[in-house]
């Protein structure tokens, strides 16, 4: 399996191999926090097991509701924002056709995935209705509380437009719910009408959640091979367990943003060449966001996708304030 190269060659004119290789001991005692759990958050730390230590009974079930919409269904609608929403859509732009919502039924071969209950906007939402049309659908909704307010929105609508085309009975065969395990509105929605009913791990927060149900059906819909992601996740979990900052490519690049951030460096831009890549980069940028905008601190991540954005960020990136790298 391909490992991801890591190469910070270009940041020799700025940080030295010298103050890189000081930073060992704290790589080391942050790697013993996370990993023996002994750090703040260490209740949220489930991501890090997730590619093997994972529900077997529950990854077949949600290959089973694949097949179950792919058969059933010429659209799938997943409802969610945030964690439940950025991974999943990343996963599936990066990993499928550039146009493949639009490509013929006999070309595509599984459904359309669109999502929606990631704005207020009533203007999308009106026109995704629209071009649902007489589609047969599905609809997944992903929220750990049911009470976040604009999939809440959403789901009340695509809610009603399955009952109004199926029924009340024939409606809940098509929702299925991605939500906690014991709590929440919709939880208790899910029990009671007997919706099919997918779980958020409690020690996994919503920006880690693609490798759970959050993601995986979502992507199984789309024809993603999910056993072959978790497949590359176990892997990858593998590369980056070593506390050993000249072995561990994640933690030299942990280590040299943190120079970096020491530095007056406090804007991060990731770059991408593949239009099939903004939304990895819209999912990086809530990853790192949430993680590290606290206590009046952090550094600001942005993304641009180029060459399109040569053309119109290019100009700042190169003459610009110089806190960028």
């Amino acid at each position: 399996m391909k490992q991801l190269d890591f190469s910070y060659r270009y940041a020799a004119p700025f940080v030295s191999q010298k103050e890189i290789d000081a930073m060992a001991p704290a790589i080391r005692l942050a790697h013993e926090q996370v990993h023996n759990g002994s750090g703040l958050g260490s209740d949220f730390l489930g991501w890090l097991d997730l590619p093997v230590n994972y529900d077997r009974d529950e990854l077949a079930a949600v290959q089973r509701a694949a097949r179950r919409i792919q058969g059933d269904s010429d659209v799938l609608i997943v409802i969610g924002i945030g964690g439940s929403y950025l991974g999943a859509r990343a996963a599936i732009e990066m990993l499928t056709h550039s146009f493949y919502n639009l490509l013929e039924p006999n070309v595509r071969h599984t459904p359309r995935v669109f999502f929606v209950g990631h704005a207020i906007s009533g203007t999308y939402l009106q026109d995704l209705i629209e071009l649902l049309g007489d589609l047969d659908f599905s609809v997944n909704v992903i929220s750990k509380s049911g009470t976040t307010t604009e999939p809440a929105i959403a789901f009340r609508a695509f809610k009603a437009l399955l009952e109004k085309k199926y029924g009340p009975e024939g409606a809940k065969e098509r929702i299925y719910a991605t939500t906690d395990a014991k709590k929440g509105a919709l939880k208790d929605m899910a029990t009671l009408q007997g919706y099919t009913t997918f779980v958020i791990p409690d020690d996994v927060g919503g920006r880690y959640s693609v490798l759970t149900p959050v993601g995986l059906l979502p992507m199984a819909v789309c024809g993603v091979d999910i056993d072959q992601a978790l497949a590359g996740a176990a892997a990858a979990r593998d590369w980056y367990k070593t506390p050993e900052l000249a072995e561990n490519r994640a933690y030299q690049y942990a280590a040299l943003r943190n120079i970096l951030y020491r530095k007056g460096k406090t804007v991060e831009i990731l770059v991408n060449y593949e239009p099939s890549l903004q939304y990895f980069n819209e999912w990086w940028k809530q990853l790192y966001g949430e993680s590290e905008g606290k206590d009046h601190k952090g550094i600001f991540p942005a993304s641009v996708n180029f060459t399109t954005d040569l053309h119109s960020m290019g100009q700042f990136i190169q003459d610009g304030l110089r806190t960028i790298f």
